[in-house]
């Protein structure tokens, strides 16, 4: 089985998470942060991943380090988990519909650092969440997995469905590039590092 554990404290955040590829897209999420954790659930569901997250963090603050830290934490899980990452797929892509909104996911597990994030005029809040921390998740994630990430927008209105589309869509193409089709590393260079 492809798991891990991660435990990051900070005098910002306490997380623990433990993730398992080979799940049944079952999480028991609790941030603090009703939104956020509605997100990570849709992920977790569209993954096909088992997520276990527990986070405390400095929400008298704001949420800023609690989401930019589980993104760290959830991306190290990643790696952990896939190991040399022989066999994976690699590459991942979905393009995922919700009601008005269309977003466009595309990632490769390549080592590599780089997120292009193109989630375009959304309100403020989602409720009480602020909505540019969206990026600040997908940043942490890519720092922590080593992950190449585009998110394009390629239309919609409704903050709440553009995010969510990007969270279906991004759990979508993570299944599909952690799934395993061989047992060679997928590289010319005989790594993913």
């Amino acid at each position: 089985m492809r798991e891990s554990s991660i435990t990051r404290e900070t005098t910002e955040t306490k997380i623990r998470l433990s993730i398992q590829l080979e799940g049944g897209g079952i999480g028991n999420i609790a941030t603090g942060i009703g939104f956020f954790d509605h997100m990570l659930t849709l992920l977790t569901a569209h993954s096909g991943i088992d997520l276990t997250l527990e986070a405390e963090g400095d929400l008298a603050v704001d949420a800023h380090h609690t989401i930019e830290d589980i993104g760290i934490c959830l991306g190290e899980g990643f790696k952990q988990a896939l190991g040399s990452k022989a066999g994976i797929q690699r590459y991942g892509f979905f393009l995922l519909p919700m009601d008005e909104a269309l977003v466009q996911v595309s990632l490769d597990f390549s080592g590599r650092t780089y997120l292009y994030y193109g989630l375009e005029n959304l309100k403020e809040k989602v409720g009480d969440f602020d909505t540019e921390l969206v990026e600040e998740f997908y940043r942490g994630f890519v720092r922590g997995a080593g992950l190449t990430l585009h998110i394009d927008q390629i239309r919609g209105r409704n903050t709440h469905h553009i995010i969510e589309a990007s969270f279906k869509g991004f759990g979508r193409a993570i299944k599909e590039a952690v799934t395993v089709t061989g047992t060679k590393i997928p590289s010319t260079k005989g790594t993913l590092v």
